[in-house]
Parts: C-alpha cells; sequence; structure tokens
C-alpha cells in the first residue's frame, strides 16, 4: 500500500502538479497569515466582514483560502491594516520563451 507521502513525492515530480500544489501551498499561507493578523489585533470574522461588506461565512472563506480572488484578499488585507506586497520568487527569475 502506498502511503501518501510516498504519492505526493511521486506526484511532485510531474512539472504541472508541482506548480499546482505551489501555488495551493501559497494560498494557504496567504490565508493562515491573514487569520493571525486578525487574531492579533483582537476582531472576529464578523467584525472584518461588516467592514469588508461580507458576510462572516464569506470571510470564513477567506481565512480559509476558498475561492477568493487578488482582490478579495486586497481588501481583507485592507480591513485589517495590511498591505499585499509582491516579492521574488528567486533570483533571475524569466518567463520562458515560447516560439
Amino acid at each position: 500500500m502506498k502511503t501518501f507521502k510516498r504519492h505526493l513525492a511521486e506526484s511532485l515530480k510531474e512539472p504541472k502538479f508541482k506548480e499546482m500544489f505551489d501555488e495551493e501551498k501559497e494560498l494557504i499561507a496567504l490565508s493562515m497569515k491573514l487569520h493571525e493578523a486578525r487574531q492579533k489585533m483582537g476582531a472576529s470574522q464578523g467584525e472584518i466582514a461588516r467592514n469588508m461588506h461580507l458576510t462572516q461565512q464569506q470571510f470564513s472563506k477567506i481565512e480559509n483560502g476558498e475561492n477568493c480572488n487578488i482582490m478579495t484578499y486586497l481588501k481583507a488585507s485592507h480591513a485589517i491594516g495590511y498591505r499585499l506586497t509582491l516579492e521574488p520568487i528567486k533570483r533571475g527569475h524569466r518567463l520562458a520563451h515560447t516560439s
């Protein structure tokens, strides 16, 4: 029987799977940062949601990384007093040229 860790390690060798896995990991990290920042400021999900004109359930989905676009993350970040920024992935990262 194949273990999850072994299955994941094998799947991560496939470039498209790895790309999608890494993107999902980044989304979850962003959602967790929003959650931690909100808790640090002592605000409830409902309080932040009202500020954003959302329901508490909608804001909960943002903190869980469910079905969000960049504008939603921008609004959520601003509602808790944060700003989203871009950081380089690695030095010299360039788009691949296609012919």
